[in-house]
């Protein structure tokens, strides 16, 4: 039988890299996704696993270890999305959030932002959603609805709570040996480049704004990027001499797509 070394041997060797963190892979062997990837976003309908392109985003809840695995078999790297600041009351764990942390909707049917000071409530929660990332097998999460400081959620929010709850989220994954997206939240990105390893952005160019996710291009970061609105002789011009991972998709984000 394997002995257990001791928790503080066991912390003197990884720090010597001579073994792995228990909670995931080491650093060095994060997904780091450079700029200028193919990528697909679907989290509705049925999955097609069969479109070309490198990296696939779909539902952390929605898809089981088996689907995650016959992506990686296909060769693809795949994103767990999830929802980290708002509360959705279709998710299997729904009822472990508090009343005192459900702030006002969001826009979407059945979801309201979440008190994110409150992390002595939230940080397990998440955890545990990210853990479930990970035991699926996922390289990467994309964590949701991360401006909410920006938005009327019905809390006190600032953008110094929004900055180290971000920062609370990148952690969570990256000691799990996940990479982390940073979805949208435009205004933070100088301060957060640093602890994201790629960008997720929605109509950067319907808004003029795709300039600002240059930080993450110029740190060899990739920016996943879709329109709504615009056709793809609008935005993908731009879109390619940003470097940037475009494509236009419907609002529900289903199998159709039309790549830059």
């Amino acid at each position: 039988m394997r002995r257990v070394p001791p928790p503080l041997v066991l912390l003197l060797l990884v720090l010597a890299g001579c073994t792995s963190p228990p909670d995931g892979k080491p650093p060095a062997e994060r997904w780091r996704p450079e700029p200028g990837l193919a990528w697909q976003w679907q989290l509705s309908g049925k999955l097609d696993p069969t479109l070309d392109v490198p990296v696939y985003d779909i539902d952390g809840f929605d898809h089981p270890r088996s689907a995650v695995a016959d992506l990686h078999r296909r060769g693809r790297k795949v994103v767990c999305y999830l929802s980290t600041g708002a509360w959705e009351e279709f998710r299997p764990d729904a009822a472990k959030f508090p009343k005192s942390v459900l702030g006002r909707g969001n826009g979407w049917d059945g979801e309201r932002w979440l008190d994110i000071r409150r992390t002595d409530i939230l940080e397990p929660l998440m955890a545990e959603r990210i853990e479930m990332c990970r035991a699926k097998g996922f390289d990467a999460v994309e964590p949701d609805n991360m401006d909410a400081y920006a938005n009327p959620t019905g809390f006190p929010i600032s953008a110094a709570d929004q900055l180290r709850y971000n920062r609370l989220i990148a952690r969570l994954a990256h000691d799990r040996g996940l990479a982390v997206g940073l979805k949208n939240d435009l205004d933070q990105i100088p301060q957060l480049v640093g602890d994201f390893d790629f960008a997720v952005n929605e109509q950067c160019a319907e808004h003029d704004e795709c300039e600002r996710l240059t930080p993450f291009i110029s740190a060899g970061k990739a920016v996943f990027h879709v329109e709504y609105e615009l056709t793809t002789e609008e935005f993908c011009p731009e879109a390619r001499r940003r470097k940037l991972s475009s494509m236009l998709k419907k609002y529900e984000l289903g199998v159709w797509r039309r790549p830059c």
